[in-house]
Order: structure tokens, then C-alpha cells, then sequence
């Protein structure tokens, strides 16, 4: 049994934490965090599940103060475990590696940091064997998170040679307000680095992409024009993405109209914190253009990023040195494919 302790309990602190208990060849130590927010105060009224570790000893006394039991510090919590997860801010999981490795940890990093933070810029499906019994990996943000699963998931039936994005991206997330309140859309210069970190992990995939801001907290929205290497059709496509445990199809025609209605079904299926692990392909949004194959995808931004995230801890520490049986085991735990009917996922 591994150990692994979550250092961030903010948006997907929180999740990674729930996600790494429900894996059952893995014990999570703990989480940190430097303050009593929101996230450690609802932790505590839930009765504390997790154990809590204080990132910043100034803040001791405010801890107390809010009835946080600790448990003692970061660095306890580092020693204590075989690998972290950092879902620290930007830049602070960068100062905090020089911890890992004094004490010779392994660590998995989170979207916002650079990728010169880490052995490896890593995805469980698009490159999972680079990452094997590697120290440092750093995961992909929420949006490349997704757009690989998509475009990897039609690469390995067909090739893909190239695809042409446009992010329609949510602004803050749920309860944010550092971004203020907005009645405008906004542009982001081309290339967009989605469309760049593509590259980065899928170098046989030429890519590129534009970027548009949207006053929105729940989801983004990816249009994919992909050319494949073989003409394919709309209902290979959507055989492929059936058959992929984290691609959810969906149709308008049941009702899921956008981005609220999929927030709002998970929350009907009594998922934490209305959370889906899944991306979303509209199969009504899934045409030819000529060769190419046009589709668009929903990315859930708080929770898509923990399904890659738990495979990098199978990675890094060798638990499972393919993909294959990484990711299934990833999958198994988490529940992942359950809503597929006819496919078997060894669930």
C-alpha cells in the first residue's frame, strides 16, 4: 500500500484527496494547507476524513482558533509519504520541490506550474511509460487534460495528423471572485498553449488553436476539427469514443443542452460536489468537414484533471509499468465507464 499525501486543499486538493481514497492500493497520509479556508473548514465539520497538516507555522494560532485539529507540519506530512500530489497555487509548488527533494520524495504537479518543474510533462493515456519510476511528473491543465483524451483516444484506432481548436473557456470557477464580475468575452493571442502542450505530449499531432473567455463557472467548451490519416465517419467516432471510460456521449435530444446541464446531472447523480471525472461529446456536434471529423467536447474543470492525476502516482512510483494496466486500475477505482452500456472496463 503507497503512501500519498495531497499538499493544496483548495479546488482540486479536495478532489485528488477523495480520489486517492477510493484507490485501494493506496493509503492517503494527509492533506496541507496553510490557513482555515472554506475547503479546511467544511473538512472539519465533516469530521475531519483526512488528516490535517499546517503548510505555514505562522498561521498555527489561526488554526487553533478555528478548531482545525493539526497534525503537524509539512514537512511531517512529506516524511510520512511515498509521493505528494501539489495542488498548491502557481509557482509555490515549484519552492516547494526543494522539500521533496531533501527528503527524497516523489511529487506529481498540477497543471500551473512550469513544465521545467518536472521529469516529465505527463497524461495517462497519451504518454503514461515516460513517467514510469520517474521523481517529478507535472500534469496537464483541465482543458489539455480532455483535448488529449479526445485526440488520443481517435490517434491510437486512426492517426490523426493535425487539429485546429477553439476553447470556449470558462472564466473563474464556482465561488471565485479574484477574476471580478464580467458581461464581456475575451480573446486570447494564437496559438493557444493547449494546442502547444498537445504538441509537447502528442508530437505526431500538429496543432493549434484559438482561446475566447467566457463570463461562465461551469465548464469550458472545446470545438476539435481533426484530420485523420484515414477518412473515418461519424459513427466510427462515436464507436471510439464509447468505448473510452472517460468520454461520456451525450445528445441533446436527452436534454444536455451545455455545460449547466452535465454540472447539473452529476449533481442528480449525487456526485460529490456535482464533480464528473469524464469528459463530454455531444454526438449531435460530431460532423464531416470534407476529410476532416468536427466534434465538440465539455471539459469539467474542478474534477478532469484527478483521473490523470492518479495514474501519475501509478507511474512514478512503478505500481503498474504500462498504460494499460495503469489506467485500468485507475479506472476500476474510481468508477470510471459505469454509465457504458456493452463495454466491459473489468468493472
Amino acid at each position: 500500500m503507497v503512501k500519498v499525501g495531497v499538499v493544496g486543499y483548495g479546488v482540486i486538493g479536495q478532489r485528488l484527496a477523495d480520489g486517492v481514497d477510493l484507490q485501494e492500493d493506496m493509503e492517503l497520509v494527509g492533506v496541507a494547507d496553510v490557513a482555515p479556508t472554506l475547503a479546511v473548514r467544511a473538512l472539519k465539520e465533516k469530521g475531519m476524513p483526512y488528516r490535517f497538516y499546517n503548510s505555514l507555522p505562522e498561521n498555527q494560532k489561526l488554526l487553533e482558533e478555528a478548531g482545525i485539529p493539526v497534525s503537524g507540519t509539512l514537512e511531517d506530512l512529506i516524511k510520512s509519504v511515498d509521493i505528494v500530489l501539489d495542488a498548491t497555487s502557481a509557482g509555490v509548488g515549484a519552492r516547494n520541490k526543494e522539500l521533496y527533494q531533501k527528503h527524497n520524495v516523489k511529487a506529481v504537479f498540477q497543471g500551473g506550474e512550469k513544465n521545467s518543474v518536472a521529469d516529465v510533462f505527463f497524461h495517462g493515456y497519451a504518454n503514461y511509460e515516460q513517467g514510469v519510476n520517474k521523481q517529478f511528473l507535472k500534469l496537464t491543465s483541465c482543458n489539455t487534460t480532455g483535448l488529449i483524451r479526445a485526440v488520443d483516444c481517435l490517434d491510437r484506432q486512426v492517426g490523426i495528423e493535425k487539429v485546429a481548436i477553439t476553447i470556449i473557456r470558462r472564466v473563474a470557477d464556482p465561488g471565485d471572485y479574484h477574476r471580478g464580475l464580467t458581461n464581456a468575452l475575451q480573446m486570447d493571442k494564437a496559438p493557444s498553449h493547449q494546442a502547444i502542450d498537445l504538441m509537447t505530449i502528442m508530437p505526431q499531432v500538429q496543432a493549434t488553436g484559438i482561446l475566447v473567455h467566457t463570463p461562465v463557472t461551469h465548464g469550458h467548451i472545446i470545438t476539435v476539427v481533426a484530420t485523420p490519416k484515414r477518412k473515418i465517419n461519424k459513427e466510427a467516432v462515436l464507436q471510439y469514443f464509447r468505448a473510452h471510460p472517460r468520454i461520456r456521449v451525450v445528445r441533446l435530444e436527452d436534454g444536455f443542452l451545455g455545460n449547466a446541464s452535465l454540472f447539473r446531472y452529476a449533481r442528480d447523480l449525487g456526485n460529490p460536489r456535482g464533480d464528473m471525472y469524464e469528459i463530454a461529446v455531444w454526438e449531435e456536434a460530431i460532423v464531416n468537414s470534407g476529410d476532416d471529423i468536427m466534434f465538440a467536447i465539455n471539459i469539467p474543470q474542478e474534477a478532469v484533471v484527478i483521473p490523470e492525476s492518479i495514474d501519475a502516482i501509478r507511474a512514478a512510483l512503478g505500481m503498474q509499468a504500462d498504460m494499460e494496466s495503469g489506467v485500468g486500475l485507475t479506472n476500476k477505482h474510481l468508477g470510471m465507464g459505469r454509465w457504458q452500456k456493452g463495454v466491459d472496463h473489468g468493472l
